[in-house]
């Protein structure tokens, strides 16, 4: 993890950059694409969703404010977002499609006055202050 400032047009023009953008959200479906279909199951998102931290509360800790049953049916609500076609499986363009979704609402939230935030290394938020940086030289 590191501390970086970002605003929404760093993740905007990230998500602008289709070469850029498109080939950091090909790699993350290819490493969740474990049985390398070139198609998502539930299970092979099933972590990927999980990381999200939808609940999240308190520093990294998920209040259990839901049963196990109802977290389990968020997950699949979260993962018929982006089973477009309600077909069972992820195709890299729904995947593309959604994850462009949420990168711009993301964006649309921090707005135009630049924050603080601490990332992961290797998340798209990363990805997108590294690229701004990079253009910056």
């Amino acid at each position: 993890m590191s501390v970086e400032i970002l605003d929404g047009k760093t993740i905007q023009s990230f998500v602008e950059d289709e070469g850029a953008f498109n080939s950091s959200v090909d790699s993350r479906f290819a490493s969740l694409d474990t049985n390398h279909d070139g198609l998502l199951s539930y299970s092979e998102m099933a972590q990927e969703l999980m990381s999200l931290r939808v609940l999240e509360k308190h520093f990294g800790v998920d209040e259990s404010i839901m049963s196990h049953d109802e977290l389990v049916e968020l997950y699949h609500g979260l993962f018929a977002r982006f089973d477009r076609d309600g077909n069972g499986t992820v195709e890299l363009e729904e995947f593309r499609a959604e994850m462009k979704e949420v990168m711009l609402a993301v964006a649309n939230g921090l707005g135009f006055m630049p924050v603080q935030m601490v990332v992961e290394q290797g998340s798209f938020l990363k990805m997108a202050v590294d690229r701004e940086l990079a253009n910056a030289a």
